[in-house]
């Protein structure tokens, strides 16, 4: 995948400013970090969900002692 130097940022920024506008680029801004906060955050319930139950499985091999 090439790389996106600075000229093609802020060509994109313009067509971004045309299509929707200056007053919503920070809307846009704050539903685009919003979204990727909770991306991050359900990832990492996920994956402390993933770390119990393997620590959970692990537990369940151990022989019983108890005998």
């Amino acid at each position: 995948m090439p790389h996106l130097g600075w000229q093609e940022l802020l060509i994109v920024l313009f067509i971004v400013i045309v299509i929707f506008g200056a007053g919503k680029l920070p809307e846009i801004g704050r539903g685009l970090g919003q979204s990727i906060r909770e991306f991050r955050q359900a990832a990492r319930e996920a994956q402390e969900a993933q770390r119990a139950e393997q620590a959970q499985q692990a537990q369940s091999n151990l022989p019983d002692k108890t005998a």
